[in-house]
């Protein structure tokens, strides 16, 4: 994000570490511009920011995407295969080394 797209009370995300929240203030240190976050308290370069609306849709995909997966693993270990290939194994849990 550039400077003038930053404003007080955005809700913006710091995707490095997946950080959100409100920016409280920005501040202009050593000719970079950083806005400080109400979660945190710690400043962050405005530039390394992104609007936290699109994070939001990235989530839900990302949950929905997971639960699909979930429920496609449940199916497969309620079925005759996964039965199957437990029968075939003698339950034995060896690393090989």
């Amino acid at each position: 994000m550039h400077a003038d797209e930053v404003v007080l009370g955005m809700r913006v995300r710091y995707p490095r570490t997946g950080t959100a929240g409100t920016v409280q203030r920005i501040e202009n240190v050593r000719g970079g511009t950083f806005a400080e976050l109400d979660t945190t308290h710690l400043l962050y370069r405005i530039d390394q920011l992104i609007p936290a609306d699109h994070t939001e849709t990235v989530k839900k995909t990302i949950i929905e995407d997971a639960k699909k997966i979930i429920e496609q693993e449940r199916e497969y270990a309620a079925g005759s295969e996964f039965r199957q290939a437990i029968q075939n194994t003698d339950q034995s849990c060896e690393g090989g080394g």
